[in-house]
């Protein structure tokens, strides 16, 4: 069977779970810390780049797809400034780890709902062949933007 945008978007989702974990199993003045916040935080804005301008954008095109893309929309941004936040605050403090666990809260909100809800309401929009292509054009690019956000 042939891989949708969805199969690709569960991969990211996967990772991002187990970044979470890690970060918040983290112990405070570690490299581990501000390597495993790193990773999470260049995976997060890569997936959310990629997933924005191949699948949010194609549904919002649609007038069902309006409301849920938009809503979607939102929690990347919830998401970001969170993370702008913790970009600039000490990474001992338990002041950051409160942070890191409201992250990884909404991180996982957000990929539930994701799941559970927008991609059935996106899936009814696309069909077959676009969630195939979508697949191929969000892949491209999450690797893209992988690179540039590590700076490779």
């Amino acid at each position: 069977m042939p891989e949708t945008i969805y199969d690709a978007l569960r991969e990211s989702h996967a990772i991002q779970r187990s970044l979470c974990r890690k970060l918040l199993r983290t112990e405070a003045k570690s490299e581990r810390r501000t390597a495993v916040f790193t990773d999470l935080r260049i995976e997060l804005a890569a997936h959310a780049a990629a997933e924005e301008r191949f699948l949010y954008a194609t549904i919002l095109m649609d007038d069902s797809g309006l409301k849920p893309s938009r809503h979607a929309l939102h929690e990347h941004h919830e998401i970001d400034e969170i993370i702008e936040d913790m970009q600039v605050s000490d990474k001992n403090g338990s002041a950051w780890m409160a942070k890191a666990r409201k992250l990884s809260e909404k991180v996982h909100h957000h990929l539930r709902e994701e799941e559970k809800k927008f991609f059935q309401s996106s899936g009814k929009i696309l069909t077959a062949t676009q969630k195939q292509k979508l697949a191929g054009q969000y892949r491209k690019d999450y690797v893209r933007m992988l690179k540039v956000l590590r700076g490779e």
